[in-house]
């Protein structure tokens, strides 16, 4: 796991205050994704909270 994704797993568990992220701490890594760019990642990271994104998601979910 990278450090960025460490990181942000402690934002998340950790280090927030308020928001949507602390209703469901504590959060778990389950699928991670490698990019070339911050560019591409924002772009997947679009992708997967549309719809069919969401379908991905849902399929990791139950396995």
């Amino acid at each position: 796991m990278s450090i960025y994704t460490q990181n942000r797993i402690k934002a998340h568990n950790e280090l927030a205050t308020k928001g949507w992220t602390i209703k469901f701490r504590p959060w778990t890594v389950i699928y991670t994704e490698t990019f070339d760019n911050k560019k591409d990642a924002i772009e997947r990271e679009k992708q997967l909270k549309s719809a069919k994104g969401r379908i991905f998601v849902r399929s990791i979910l139950k396995t």
